[in-house]
């Protein structure tokens, strides 16, 4: 475990981040749930491909194949992303990586987390999740020449 005061330096540092981070988000009364019981989060998958997304954002590591917003908005049609939903994500991030760590990069990952989940939110809300919201319900398409499935 890094001693607080020592900034991220490498591939091994944004890997223990990252774990220390779904340590908390998996196990968090508000937005555990998204990754254990929506996304059935894989952590042993998710861990190294989200490494290498701050490994690449924090160290120049070009190891990131990109296409992290694709994810969030399949799981925004399954359940909708909400404010609240990036901040409290905000909150264990920027806790973890003050625990953990201090200096540029740290303070780097801590401004980039947030240029990301607001990022993340304004293109979630422009886009219609597949339910009613007045009733909550799933709005399906049916009629003549139509397939509840297409």
């Amino acid at each position: 475990m890094s001693a607080p005061g020592r900034d991220i330096e490498d591939h091994a540092d944004c890997e223990e981040l990252v774990r220390a981070f779904y340590g908390r988000a998996l196990v968090d009364p508000v937005i555990g749930f998204l990754f254990t019981d929506v996304a059935h989060l894989d952590l042993e998958a998710h861990v190294p491909r989200i490494t290498a997304f701050w490994a690449t954002i924090l160290l120049g590591e070009q190891s990131y194949g990109g296409g992290a917003f694709a994810p969030h908005a399949r799981l925004h049609a399954r359940v909708p992303l909400r404010e609240g939903h990036f901040e409290r994500w905000l909150v264990l991030w920027r806790t973890t990586v003050d625990e953990l760590f201090a200096g540029e990069r740290a303070e780097h990952a801590k401004r980039h987390a947030d240029r990301v989940a607001h990022a993340f939110l304004g293109r979630l809300q422009g886009q219609a999740p597949a339910i009613d919201a007045a009733r909550g319900l799933p709005v399906t398409l049916h009629g003549p020449g139509r397939s509840s499935t297409s």
